[in-house]
């Protein structure tokens, strides 16, 4: 019974604004009641018609949602963090770009990749790919960088690549135990591409330091062109 009573008291407490706890010690001050019974009913005059319950599920909600993008805050934070210590490699590598779209999500697919090498050479690609969902989109732009890269190798070749999906490179990386469901067609083809570069390097970065890969992906997505309709039965 006293630990019911205590979780209560703590619900009211975390539901609470500041100036409502104010405002309940004065009650309780003025009417010689218990702090517990005063803020029960400061917060049932706020909750007005919905009822004590319902206001109390609603503020449970907004810390929940709170705390959540808190996390994500500290989370964007670290990635980012570990962005700026990715690897800058020798000046005779060679970097690439790559993400792909799918509008809507799963949808159109459209990839983009960059693919820039020391001596000032560049190939990009925007290509619509069919139809998918965004992780299919990043395999198939991640493998596109990759086909480039074998088509203008000068031996020997060291590649950084960088990509906004964490999980494909994950999943690319073996991070995840289980691997990405649905994909596995998607990462054999890719590590049989790694294999027959050797010297690649494969590094997270976020979205917004994704800019040119995203901008051609976004490129293939605005040409994309339906298939030709089937003929009219007759």
């Amino acid at each position: 019974m006293e630990s019911t009573m205590q979780e209560e008291s703590a619900t009211l407490e975390a539901a609470a604004f500041k100036s409502e706890r104010t405002r309940a010690r004065r009650l309780a001050a003025q009417e010689g009641i218990s702090n517990d019974v005063a803020l029960q009913r400061t917060l049932e005059q706020a909750a007005g018609q919905q009822g004590l319950a319902a206001l109390l599920a609603s503020r449970a909600q907004a810390r929940a949602a709170e705390a959540q993008r808190k996390a994500q805050k500290i989370s964007d934070r670290q990635q980012a963090q570990a962005a700026r210590r990715q690897p800058a490699g020798p000046a005779s590598a060679w970097r690439g770009w790559f993400d792909g779209s799918a509008h809507p999500n799963p949808g159109k697919l459209g990839i983009g990749a960059l693919l820039l090498g020391p001596n000032g050479e560049r190939i990009e690609v925007s290509e619509a790919v069919g139809y998918g969902n965004s992780s299919e989109a990043e395999y198939a732009a991640l493998t596109a960088v990759l086909q480039a890269a074998l088509g203008v190798r000068p031996p020997p070749m060291q590649l950084l690549l960088y990509g906004d999906s964490q999980v494909v490179i994950n999943d690319v990386l073996g991070t995840t135990a289980a691997g990405a469901r649905g994909l596995e067609t998607q990462r054999a083809t890719v590590v049989a591409l790694l294999e027959q570069l050797h010297d690649v390097t494969l590094c997270w970065l976020p979205r917004h330091r994704n800019g040119e890969a995203d901008r051609l992906s976004q490129l293939a997505i605005a040409g994309w062109v339906e298939d030709d309709p089937p003929p009219l039965a007759v």
